[in-house]
C-alpha cells in the first residue's frame, strides 16, 4: 500500500539542537552545584522529554527538586531555542521534494517549543501537524502519539513511516505497526538503531530510499 504520511522526529533528525539544550540544561542545574555538562553528555541524556532529561541530570538526592530545575530549563530554553541550533544539511531541500506526502513532526519536546523551534528555523510550513510530548497522554516510545496522528489524518499504519535518530522513534513506530527509518547522523549510535526497517546516513537519502523500496513503502 502506498505511503501517504511521513512522521519526523525533531531533535537529532531535522535539527541539531544539542548545543542549545546543553546551555539550557547547565542553566537549570546551576543552583545545585553540579558540574557543567558538555554537548557529548547532553546527547546521551535527551530523547525522553524534558522531565526525564532533568531527572537523569540531577544527582539522585536532588531529584525531589526537579520542579525548580524544570522551570529554570523551560524559562531559559524558550528564550534561547535557536542561538546555536542548526537545520541538518539537506533538510529543507528534501522536504520540498516530499511535497506529495503528508508530513508531521512527532517530538518528545513540548509542543509549543517544537512549534516555535520549527517556525524560527523556517521549517514549520512544511508540516501538516506538530505533535509534542504534551499533545497526547503518552510520548515516544509509546505508540499513542503515532496512533493519534494516524487517526487525525485518516491514514492507516500501512500508509505511514516514521523517520528518527533514536531507538524511541523506532520503538514507537514498531508498536504502532508502521515502517521505520533511522538516521545515523543524530544523537544515537547505530547500535541502538538496528531494529529499524531502513537506515540512512544523510537526510537527503530519504526520497531515494522511499523509491528504492517500492512497492514496500510507496
Amino acid at each position: 500500500m502506498p505511503i501517504k504520511l511521513i512522521l519526523f522526529d525533531l531533535d537529532g533528525t531535522l535539527v541539531n539542537t544539542s548545543e542549545d539544550l546543553t546551555h539550557a540544561l547547565n542553566f537549570a542545574l546551576k543552583p545545585f552545584g553540579l558540574r557543567e555538562l558538555e554537548v557529548e553528555d547532553t546527547i546521551k541524556l535527551v530523547g525522553e522529554g524534558i522531565t526525564r532529561l532533568i531527572e537523569k541530570a540531577l544527582v539522585n538526592e536532588r531529584v525531589q527538586q526537579r520542579g525548580k530545575a524544570i522551570q529554570r530549563f523551560l524559562d531559559y530554553y524558550a528564550k534561547h531555542l535557536t542561538d546555536f541550533s542548526k537545520v541538518y544539511p539537506g533538510v529543507p531541500e528534501t522536504l520540498k521534494k516530499l511535497h506529495n506526502f503528508k508530513k508531521v513532526v512527532i517530538s518528545n519536546k513540548r509542543e509549543y517549543l517544537s512549534v516555535k523551534l520549527l517556525d524560527d528555523l523556517g521549517l514549520l510550513n512544511y508540516f501538516n501537524m506538530v505533535v509534542g510530548s504534551d499533545t497526547t497522554s503518552e510520548k515516544k516510545p509509546s505508540a499513542v502519539p503515532v496512533l493519534y496522528i494516524l487517526k487525525e489524518l485518516h491514514v492507516t499504519p500501512e500508509q505511514a513511516v516514521i523517520v528518527g535518530d533514536s531507538n524511541f522513534d523506532i520503538e514507537a513506530g514498531k508498536k504502532a505497526g508502521i515502517k521505520t527509518i533511522a538516521v545515523t547522523y543524530g544523537f544515537r549510535g547505530k547500535n541502538l538503531l538496528l531494529d529499524a526497517d531502513y537506515m540512512i546516513d544523510e537526510f537527503n537519502e530519504l526520497p531515494s530510499v522511499l523509491d528504492r523500496n517500492s512497492p514496500k513503502l510507496i
